[in-house]
């Protein structure tokens, strides 16, 4: 990457971590020190091109090497503990890992606790793709009559209901409507640090 592009990236980078988000055009000519739009386009032409962003159906701008990677160093046990050993077995970009289709993704916080036994608590962050295409056993965001929840798509006698993972919740069947808005592709849980 040239290093003109690279500070520009870097810039960009910054933008991004203050703003939580990709700056428009008139950002982007503050930000460059560009005098028109003209300009600016021309070189997100050149970072669409180096595959620092890319645009979305609807030409927005979304990240692509904005997210560092982080190193994979190993496994660490659930059981009963073993001796570590830390060695950089490859680089994670985490923004890959969790987004997929970043424009179809969105996030959600969990209140109550009916999916304790799937691992997603109070508080976590869902990271959902927006899709009304589900498998049966998938945790999904879904609209029943009216009301929206997270629970996993279950289906008996070819009628389709909501399971929750905790037996204190009982089983939700629809009695006009069952929409499907998007399931569950990652639980994000911080600890010390809330988003």
């Amino acid at each position: 990457m040239p290093a003109d592009l690279h500070t520009q990236k870097e810039k960009l980078i910054g933008f991004y971590r203050t703003h939580k988000r990709m700056p428009g055009y008139s950002e982007m000519c503050q930000l460059f020190g560009y005098a028109s739009k003209n300009a600016v386009s021309k070189l997100v032409d050149r970072l669409i091109d180096a595959g620092v962003v890319r645009k979305d159906e609807r030409g927005k701008l979304i990240p692509v090497l904005l997210n560092e990677e982080v190193p994979f160093v190993g496994y660490v046990e659930a059981g009963f503990p073993s001796p570590a050993e830390e060695v950089a077995l490859d680089h994670v970009a985490i923004d890959d890992l969790l987004l997929g289709a970043r424009e179809r993704m969105y996030l959600l916080r969990v209140k109550g606790l009916s999916m304790v036994d799937a691992g997603i608590f109070e508080g976590d962050l869902l990271l959902v793709e927006r899709t009304e295409q589900a498998r049966v056993g998938d945790i999904v965001v879904a609209c029943i009559d009216g009301e929206w929840t997270v629970k996993y798509l279950r289906e008996k006698r070819g009628r389709k209901y909501l399971e929750p993972a905790n037996e204190s919740f009982p089983d939700l069947y629809p009695e006009e409507s069952l929409e499907v808005g998007g399931v569950v592709r990652s639980v994000i849980r911080t600890y010390g640090r809330g988003i």
